[in-house]
């Protein structure tokens, strides 16, 4: 009798066993299905960046510590380099409206008394041989007199080869108008390299002769999202402009700044990690004054726009499925190269 109830106990335990079995083997289909439907319908990368526009004050704004010499003028914002004697970067918003302004340019160099530490002077330049090179170009500030007059102080200047001011960085200046003419707008970081030294220094102040300079744009405009990346040495060059692109993360391990850092990290992975030279129109931007006298601004009505709760729980889950995507191929590709495993499960990617 004992035995056939230990039998019964034993059969029951069995029993239990086995539906818990079976419980944790649909868990875990489930587990599996849900796993594969999050890589099935998560947003390729581009989806994810063509949606994901929304205002983030002061974007353009690299990170910066306390303590450093940050001075705003109409139009864009520098970080001054004492040892240098030139601004590190200048950032700046750059619209399409502002490109058809009408202020014209004045030439009036002059030191910057904003800087707490002093700016170079108009001495240091003078039989140096380099022209004293715009960072922000005074093309871009045609918007407002005061702008424009801002733009010839000497915290904005840096020593350029005359070939490199007047040739290819000029080339690039008129392109990245075209970026924001063709774009709407877009975000702009410039400056020099400043850590690949030592330099030639011209003048009494010691102002130092930068090896090459760097711009970074960001279109974060819909419905494309993207961003791009320039460094180019301080010479006079024939080459393609394109032949200078690069992506801005490789610009940022090249001189040490943080750009974009405001952005969502999803976001700033993306934008700052992939480039794209086919994506942007490098046509140089011309405007005559009959162009300028004939803008109306081109402002467009903006589209209706879904509410701020739905837009924070889409981009919620957008960023989540595509996170899982992005950590589930990096797995995967341990194991199978990209190659081929692009060929073969193109929806990982």
């Amino acid at each position: 009798m004992a035995t056939k109830k230990q039998s019964t106990k034993q059969q029951r335990k069995t029993t239990k066993a086995k539906k818990r079995g079976k419980r944790l083997l649909l868990l875990l289909a489930l587990i599996v299905a849900l796993w594969a439907l999050s890589i099935v319908f998560a947003p390729s990368e581009v989806e994810y960046l063509a949606h994901g526009s929304s205002y983030i004050a002061d974007l353009e704004l690299p990170a910066y510590d306390d303590g450093e010499i940050v001075v705003s003028h109409p139009g864009f914002t520098l970080l001054y380099d004492e040892d240098h004697e030139q601004a590190r970067w200048v950032a700046y918003h750059l619209t399409r409206d502002e490109l058809y302004g009408t202020a014209t340019r004045k030439d009036n160099f002059r030191s910057d008394p904003s800087i707490p530490t002093g700016s170079a002077e108009l001495a240091d330049y003078k039989g140096s041989g380099y022209d004293r090179g715009h960072l922000i170009p005074a093309g871009d500030l045609t918007w407002s007199e005061e702008a424009m007059s801002a733009s010839f102080y000497l915290s904005n200047m840096s020593p350029q080869d005359g070939s490199f001011n007047r040739g290819i960085w000029s080339q690039l200046e008129a392109t990245v108008r075209n970026f924001a003419n063709t774009e709407g707008a877009v975000y702009v970081v410039t400056g020099p390299v400043l850590t690949d030294g030592p330099y030639k220094a011209i003048g009494k102040n010691e102002v130092s002769v930068p090896n090459a300079y760097y711009k970074v744009i960001l279109d974060y405009e819909e419905p494309e999202l993207k961003a791009i990346g320039f460094v180019l040495p301080n010479e006079g060059s024939k080459a393609d402009l394109k032949s200078f692109a690069t992506s801005v993360r490789e610009v940022e391990e090249l001189t040490g700044i943080d750009f974009f850092h405001r952005l969502p990290d999803m976001e700033e992975e993306l934008l700052e990690t992939t480039y794209d030279t086919e994506a942007w129109d490098f046509s140089p931007f011309t405007a005559t004054a009959k162009d300028r006298e004939a803008y109306e601004g081109g402002t467009i009505q903006p589209k209706a726009e879904e509410s701020d709760i739905y837009r924070l729980i889409k981009r919620t889950l957008d960023t989540t499925l595509l996170t899982i995507k992005r950590e589930s191929r990096a797995l995967v590709e341990i194991f199978i190269p990209r190659a081929q495993l692009k060929t073969a499960a193109p929806f990982l990617y």
